[in-house]
């Protein structure tokens, strides 16, 4: 679907349509080596034997291999931009392990999915060639516990990212089949998608919040008696929640786009050092921003009675 049918879907359907008209379901996998391992049932025994316990009520394992070498925490990483990515480019749905993400997206991302995946194999290629390293060193800080069959050859291929795009709509064959049950499913995708814009609701709330009051501290706050000191990304984290919000919004709260609104005006055009050179200004943003914190707050208490917009057809 482009940009423009997306837009008219937007100007016409209610955020439940809407949702079910522009997005598409993602999934991510990961298989990950590892890296730590429970005692044998002996082990337990004698590591029990030390504190005068017994080994069945002992609960123990060992770790096969330090996590903390530069280039295990290399290959972590992947995995944690991986997940951050897919997290700030979709909005949560109500099944497990599964995403929103609009179907405009879709070629960026799968290439940015791609670009993962190469830069996870270099990770892994530059772990494996210290593997036997980190393997003697644990031998070395395991002792007797040490066990070779616990160690593959090499870790090549043990970590790896995959994706796909699960079906979330009642499937049609069900249509013909039996539609008694084709109905009760759609009711039941139908309550899937309600949820879903509960959840993305509530987790532009919550963020917006979290960055409005770090920010505001940071800006009517002291330390010791002088203003306290806030970083670039305070007003940076801002900005790129509010170009999140325009893209992922199904507008189904008009109080919530009325708040962003007004936050992005409060911060629009300022730079952080003039907020750091002019007192004036600091305290104007932040009792600006403070107006918008109590509303937030009060839409945060209130959330669990909010119901969703619906346009009328």
């Amino acid at each position: 679907m482009s940009m423009t049918a997306i837009d008219e879907v937007n100007t016409r359907t209610d955020p439940i349509e809407r949702l079910r008209s522009t997005m598409c379901a993602t999934r991510i996998s990961f298989e990950w080596f590892g890296t730590r391992k429970s005692l044998t049932r002996d082990q337990k025994t004698q590591a029990a034997e030390s504190f005068g316990a017994e080994g069945t009520f002992l609960s123990a394992g060992k770790k096969l291999l330090d996590t903390g070498h530069p280039r295990f925490r290399a290959v972590n990483a992947v995995r944690q931009r991986v997940r951050s990515y897919w997290t700030s480019i979709s909005l949560p749905f109500p099944e497990s392990g599964i995403r929103l993400l609009r179907q405009d997206t879709l070629t960026a991302f799968q290439e940015q999915m791609h670009q993962f995946t190469v830069e996870l194999i270099e990770a892994v290629s530059n772990l494996d060639e210290q593997y036997l390293s980190l393997k003697s060193a644990a031998q070395e800080r395991l002792g007797s516990l040490f066990n070779d069959d616990d160690y593959p050859v090499s870790i090549i291929g043990l970590f790896e990212v995959s994706w796909d795009f699960p079906s979330v709509e009642p499937p049609d064959y069900l249509r013909q089949l039996n539609p008694e049950l084709y109905e009760q499913e759609c009711q039941r995708v139908q309550s899937r998608f309600e949820e879903a814009v509960r959840l993305a609701e509530d987790a532009f709330l919550g963020e917006l919040s979290q960055l409005v009051s770090h920010l505001t501290d940071r800006l009517s706050g002291q330390a010791d008696g002088r203003p306290k000191v806030f970083r670039d990304s305070a007003i940076g984290n801002l900005h790129e929640f509010f170009e999140r919000f325009r893209s992922l919004n199904v507008r189904s709260n008009e109080q919530l786009d009325v708040l962003v609104a007004q936050c992005q005006g409060i911060v629009q055009g300022i730079q952080p050092q003039e907020l750091r050179k002019r007192g004036e200004l600091r305290q104007q943003v932040a009792s600006e921003l403070s107006g918008v914190q109590a509303t937030l707050d009060g839409l945060l208490v209130d959330r669990p009675r909010r119901q969703i917009i619906r346009t009328p057809k």
